[in-house]
């Protein structure tokens, strides 16, 4: 008989897991936005996006940087396996991403990314009339404009659940193919994609604090959130393999 464990469970051990392990996860979410946060910014800081050319530009930049966050992203996954299964772990775990299957890593991101983009572009293109719309053609833009915001919103979070156990699955079946490892982790969400937006939403209170910090308080809830959503794979696979 499964019997899966509730948000509170989860969250629960993830904290007791967690203990002494913080100063290693900080270290991570640090070393993670530095170089990838550095890169975005570069690219924002430089490339014009007041032009279309300069706008087409930079969304293949970001998508191509993208695809270095998802090494970081299988190097971060692999980094919470450890912590959660009780083997020893370091900072230098998310760099694991460059060595442990990266043209998988960097295929499964780019699958995901390029969804999230598709679904973007209605958003993009209405986001460049904006800026230089008239007051009157600037109204009219409103309602289109929050639209494309909610069908990018809703695929983003839909791509995030379907796919959330991909990374992880990855490290624990290596010999997958990418498709095989997005289908599996599809056939593993089914039945189970509520209880993720759950754990995703009981975040939000959290979230909105740590904000309220200046974003010091996300140095803490970052890890807090990725321990959790470990706890959830292996709550699955034991189940699964139950």
């Amino acid at each position: 008989m499964n019997t899966f464990k509730s948000s509170a469970e989860l969250k629960a051990s993830a904290k007791e897991r967690m203990f002494g392990h913080y100063g290693t996860a900080v270290g991570a979410v640090l070393i993670t936005l530095c170089i990838v946060g550095f890169l975005d910014f570069i690219t924002f800081l430089f490339v014009d996006t007041t032009t279309v050319v300069g706008t087409v530009f930079y969304y293949v930049i970001s998508f191509l940087l993208s695809l270095l966050s998802g090494l970081f992203t299988s190097g971060t996954t692999y980094l919470y396996l450890e912590i959660i299964c009780g083997r020893p772990a370091s900072v230098g775990d998310i760099f694991r991403g460059f060595s442990i299957c990266p043209n998988k890593a960097i295929l499964i991101q780019g699958f995901i990314s390029l969804i999230s983009y598709i679904a973007n572009i209605p958003m993009i293109i209405i986001s460049y009339k904006v800026i230089f719309a008239s007051q009157s053609e600037l109204m009219r833009l409103m309602l289109p404009y929050s639209l494309s915001i909610i069908l990018s919103g809703v695929v983003s979070m839909i791509l995030s659940l379907l796919y959330a156990q991909a990374f992880y699955l990855l490290h624990d079946f290596p010999q997958y193919s990418v498709r095989e490892l997005l289908a599996k982790s599809r056939k593993l969400m089914v039945g189970h994609k509520g209880r993720l937006f759950y754990i995703y939403v009981s975040f939000l209170p959290l979230l909105l604090v740590a904000m309220l910090s200046c974003g010091i308080g996300l140095l803490w809830l970052i890890p807090y959130m990725n321990a959790t959503q470990t706890e959830f794979f292996l709550d699955l696979i034991q189940n699964k393999n139950n």
